[in-house]
């Protein structure tokens, strides 16, 4: 009995040695940790108001979600209030990543020689478009003949490469600059022929003046057109390359979520378009959407370009006049940082 209470003194002597180094072992171990990082505070600025600009939505659901978060980013969402304020932020330092059309990056990289540099391609296909009212007897473009033709600020090559498919040129229309004058101006018969951004603009003229329209754009008539892209400057992407990453990485995470979670998005789609109309939301999520897919992206993944991509439409661009001088297209975009976040045409989440 004796030695049987000595046996058990010694092993609980030992389970106590034991646990105390244990617990000596996990203090230095919790003492010599590393300290969790403190999130990279970045800013990114839409090119426009808040709306479910697909590359916005992206932004809009990383943040809300928690998306940004886990790939270690604090992001400051801004948003333009025009006149280029995102692009001379960018260039200013005061913006790290924000939104460009592809055209305008290719023409900003031309004149006046800005180090732009488009990171993700989400636009496969351009934003701009034309519409005519259905039942007006222009269904073709070959229609468009002697008609008033509208466009804003400037003709955009779009329209000389529509007219371009049924052998016409702008000699053949009454081109005519509407600036930003509301598609009123189609409905009272004041022009035949409006210019569009077609994510929105035939929605509005749907619901809001009750006119069922006919769409049009360069793209259906064979031109390489390309829409937004995520955008940076070159020095920004070559310094911090794991923040554009990252950054990709979350917000294409958010489109992906967005494209399968569609009445959730719109949600936070709200929150930054606060009085927006939510039909009208879910309409631009949608149509964007179906422009952010092409056989590149299904075959790599959403946000991917090319150099054929971005070299056809440099080309097409010279052809119609819209750009002052050639540019070397491998210098406007980079796949650089998609290729390091996907994998086999799937993006590695997280």
């Amino acid at each position: 009995m004796k030695r049987t209470c000595l046996t058990f003194a010694s092993i609980l002597s030992v389970v106590m040695i034991v646990a105390a180094c244990g617990g000596e072992e996990k203090a230095a171990v919790q003492e010599t940790a590393a300290p969790t990082p403190e999130p990279q505070k970045i800013t990114f600025m839409a090119g426009f108001k808040p709306q479910a600009n697909l590359p916005f939505v992206g932004v809009y659901v990383a943040k809300e979600k928690g998306f940004f978060q886990e790939q270690g980013l604090d992001v400051d969402i801004q948003h333009s209030s025009g006149s280029s304020q995102h692009i001379q932020l960018l260039l200013a330092g005061q913006v790290q990543l924000t939104t460009a059309d592809a055209a305008n990056v290719l023409q900003r990289i031309a004149d006046p020689g800005l180090p732009l540099l488009a990171v993700a391609l989400i636009g496969q296909t351009g934003q701009q478009g034309w519409v005519t009212l259905a039942g007006a007897g222009l269904d073709d473009p070959a229609d468009w003949r002697e008609k008033t033709v509208g466009y804003r600020s400037t003709v955009p090559p779009d329209l000389p490469a529509i007219l371009d498919a049924r052998g016409m040129t702008l000699d053949d229309v009454n081109a005519q600059n509407v600036g930003y004058e509301p598609p009123q101006l189609l409905v009272e018969g004041r022009v035949d022929v409006y210019p569009v951004f077609l994510s929105n603009e035939p929605d509005i003229i749907r619901r809001k003046l009750g006119k069922e329209v006919k769409v049009f754009s360069a793209a259906t008539y064979g031109m390489p057109t390309l829409g937004l892209t995520y955008v940076t400057t070159k020095d920004y992407a070559a310094q911090h390359p794991e923040v554009v990453e990252r950054f990709l990485k979350a917000v294409l995470h958010g489109i992906e979520w967005a494209r399968d979670n569609r009445d959730e998005a719109v949600d936070i789609v709200l929150k930054y378009a606060t009085g927006e109309d939510r039909e009208h939301q879910r309409f631009m999520l949608d149509t964007e959407l179906a422009a952010a897919e092409s056989d590149v992206t299904r075959e790599n993944g959403l946000g991917w370009q090319t150099a054929e991509q971005w070299q056809a439409l440099s080309a097409s661009l010279r052809q119609f006049g819209a750009l002052s001088k050639p540019v070397d297209a491998n210098a406007a975009f980079s796949d650089e940082y998609l290729s390091a976040i996907y994998k086999d045409g799937q993006l590695q989440w997280p």
